[in-house]
């Protein structure tokens, strides 16, 4: 189980069909309609208990449930080893709204339960397969593994992005080790000193891409 923060999220797991143990509200506070047992709490508990230092004034326990891969993917993002919570939840709101099958996270990367990523994901979480996966199954599900980096590959505009694909963007201080079983490499050309592009950003430039291409065909 796993805690969801303030009425939007709530409403939007309920529709997605997400099993909500029960909502906890704040007094006077106003619960999500249809969407468990409602408890209210004692003035005060909320805050102590939410893990936002002006959280929302209601609160509600989800029941997590396995996601598996779409059958034929023909594009997904991955995530190898990552670490911070928003970035996690950032990527897997991008990757839903530029039209993903799935999110993939390696061994090693925050936990998508975590609330950080909940919060950040804006619902996206309770929409898209979000699994952990080793990058053998990703492959032996017919994609072409293209890894991202801030040195090496070919631009990524300049990359044919139509094929089936799935894009892995690397851990915040290391990106995707040198050598990753990947199938090839890709890059945000970027003027300017800055070393490279934050992962989340990155992955989301890319998925806009692939879905910018597979709309002109």
């Amino acid at each position: 189980m796993f805690v969801v923060e303030g009425a939007s999220l709530i409403a939007q797991a309920a529709a997605a069909g997400w099993q909500i143990e029960g909502q906890y509200v704040a007094p006077g506070a106003v619960c999500v309609p249809g969407a468990g047992d409602v408890f209210e709490l004692a003035p005060n508990v909320i805050e102590r208990v939410a893990s936002t230092e002006a959280p929302q004034p209601v609160l509600a326990v989800v029941s997590q449930r396995p996601s598996a891969m779409p059958s034929h993917p023909t594009f997904v993002v991955v995530g190898d080893r990552l670490a911070d919570p928003g970035n996690a939840g950032t990527i897997i709101r991008s990757a839903e709204a530029a039209g993903a099958d799935a999110v993939v996270f390696t061994a090693g990367s925050v936990d998508v339960y975590n609330p950080k990523v909940v919060r950040a994901s804006a619902g996206s979480l309770f929409r898209i397969p979000v699994l952990q996966l080793e990058l053998d199954a990703l492959r032996s599900a017919g994609l072409t593994l293209l890894a991202t980096s801030s040195h090496r590959g070919a631009a990524y505009t300049d990359t044919d992005l139509r094929q089936p694909v799935a894009l892995m963007v690397g851990n915040e201080a290391h990106g995707v080790a040198d050598d990753a079983p990947v199938d090839g490499w890709i890059t945000i050309p970027h003027a300017g000193a800055a070393e490279s592009l934050n992962v989340a950003m990155a992955a989301t430039v890319i998925a806009f891409e692939v879905a910018r291409q597979r709309r002109q065909g």
